[in-house]
C-alpha cells in the first residue's frame, strides 16, 4: 500500500473548491492508498467529515511564506510519503521526492493588482515565475484543468505536454431553496459574480454597461461579490464615470445567488484569463444564459453554449449582452444548451483521472 499526501492547505476557499471536491470524490472511490491530508486547523472536521477514512493532519504553515519552504518540507518529509499531490504551485521547491502539481493557470504572471505596492508585486511575481518553472520541472506529473493551460504550461515552461494531464473541473448544483434579492425583485438585470482583479476586465464591462443603457435605461448591472478594495476602486471609477444602475451586492448567500441565476436576462462573463472558469459554467447548471469572452480556455470549456463577444471590444461586448437581453428566442436555446453543457462535467470523473494519475505516477517511482 502506497502512501499519498494531499497539501489540503487551500480547503475552504473560493480557489479551494477543486481541491474539496477531489477529496470527496477521490474518497467515494476507496482508492488502495494510504491518504493523508495536511489543512488548517478549522478545515480539520469538515475533512474528516468527507474523507472519513482519510488521515487529516493540521499544518499551520501559509502559502507563500518561510515558514511553507521550511515547516512543510520538514512536515512532509515526517509523513515519508511515496507521493506528494499539491493542488497549487505554491509548495516547498526543494522537496525531491514523487510530486504530483495541479497548475490552474498562469494569470497570476500576467496582470498585477492596483491595491498593491507595484514594486514588491512585480519582485513576488518574478520569484513566483521562477517557482513555477521550478515546479513544472521537479514534478513528475502535472495537471491542468483545462487543455489551453496544458498547452500555456508546456510553453511557457518548456516541458513536455506529454507530461501533462487535462482533468476538467465541474459546477455544483445549489441546494438551497431560493431566496430573492430585494434591490433586485422586479428589475431587469444582467449579472457577474466574483472577484474584481484586473483580468476579471470589469471596467470595460462596465463601459458595454453604459452603451446598453442608451436604449435600456431601466437595465441594471449587479456585481456580486465580497466588498475589497479592488471592488472599491472599480466603484470609484465608475461612479467618476457617471455609470448608473450599478449594483455591487457584496456576499450574498448560496439562496440568493440561485435566484440572481434563475432571473438574470444574461450572467456576464467578460474575464480576460482563466483557468476554467467555474462561475460560468454555475451560472448554467442553475439557468443562466451566458454572454462569454473568447479568451483563453472559456471557448473550450463552454463550447457552443455561449454568446461569445471579444473582450477587448467595448462595442462587441455590449451589442452581443444586448442581443442576449432583447431576445427571448436566443435567451432559451442558450439556457438548454448551458444545462447540457454544464451536464457534461464531473467531479467524480475528474477525481478517477487524477487517481489514474497517481498510479502512473507510483509506477514511475518503483522503476
Amino acid at each position: 500500500m502506497s502512501k499519498i499526501v494531499i497539501d489540503a492547505r487551500e480547503s475552504g476557499t473560493s480557489t479551494g473548491r477543486y481541491v474539496d471536491k477531489l477529496i470527496e470524490y477521490l474518497h467515494k472511490l476507496q482508492p488502495e492508498h494510504s491518504i493523508i491530508l495536511l489543512a488548517r486547523a478549522e478545515r480539520l472536521k469538515y475533512l474528516s467529515r468527507i474523507a472519513p477514512s482519510f488521515v487529516v493532519f493540521e499544518t499551520p504553515f501559509k502559502e507563500f511564506t518561510l515558514e511553507e519552504q521550511i515547516g512543510l518540507f520538514k512536515q512532509i518529509n515526517t509523513c515519508e510519503a511515496d507521493l506528494v499531490h499539491f493542488p497549487m504551485v505554491q509548495q516547498p521547491v526543494l522537496y525531491r521526492g514523487h510530486v504530483v502539481t495541479t497548475m490552474q493557470d498562469l494569470t497570476t504572471l500576467r496582470f498585477r493588482n492596483p491595491t498593491k505596492n507595484p514594486v514588491v508585486f512585480w519582485a513576488k511575481q518574478r520569484v513566483y515565475a521562477w517557482v513555477n518553472k521550478r515546479v513544472a520541472h521537479k514534478s513528475v506529473a502535472i495537471i491542468t484543468p483545462t487543455e489551453f493551460v496544458r498547452q500555456d504550461v508546456a510553453h511557457y515552461t518548456h516541458i513536455n505536454p506529454s507530461k501533462i494531464t487535462v482533468t476538467h473541473e465541474a459546477a455544483d448544483t445549489i441546494q438551497d431553496e431560493m431566496e430573492p434579492l430585494p434591490d433586485l425583485v422586479g428589475k431587469q438585470f444582467i449579472m457577474y459574480v466574483g472577484r474584481p482583479t484586473p483580468h476579471k476586465n470589469l471596467d470595460r464591462l462596465i463601459q458595454a454597461f453604459e452603451l446598453l443603457q442608451r436604449d435600456r435605461p431601466e437595465l441594471v448591472l449587479a456585481m456580486a461579490g465580497k466588498k475589497d478594495a479592488m471592488y472599491d476602486l472599480v466603484a470609484e471609477k465608475a461612479r467618476q464615470r457617471g455609470v448608473t444602475n450599478l449594483l455591487f451586492t457584496g456576499f450574498v448567500s448560496d439562496g440568493q445567488l440561485k435566484w440572481m441565476y434563475q432571473n438574470t436576462r444574461a450572467y456576464v462573463f467578460p474575464s480576460l484569463s482563466e483557468g476554467f472558469g467555474l462561475p460560468g459554467l454555475e451560472a448554467q447548471q442553475h439557468g443562466a444564459p451566458l454572454a462569454c469572452s473568447t479568451a483563453t480556455c472559456l471557448p473550450e470549456v463552454h463550447g457552443d453554449s455561449a454568446h461569445y463577444f471579444d473582450p477587448l471590444d467595448i462595442e462587441d461586448m455590449a451589442a452581443k449582452i444586448g442581443e442576449v437581453v432583447d431576445d427571448p428566442i436566443l435567451r432559451a436555446d442558450l439556457i438548454e444548451r448551458g444545462y447540457k453543457q454544464a451536464a457534461g462535467y464531473s467531479w467524480q470523473r475528474m477525481a478517477e483521472q487524477t487517481l489514474a494519475v497517481y498510479e502512473t505516477a507510483l509506477s514511475l517511482q518503483k522503476r
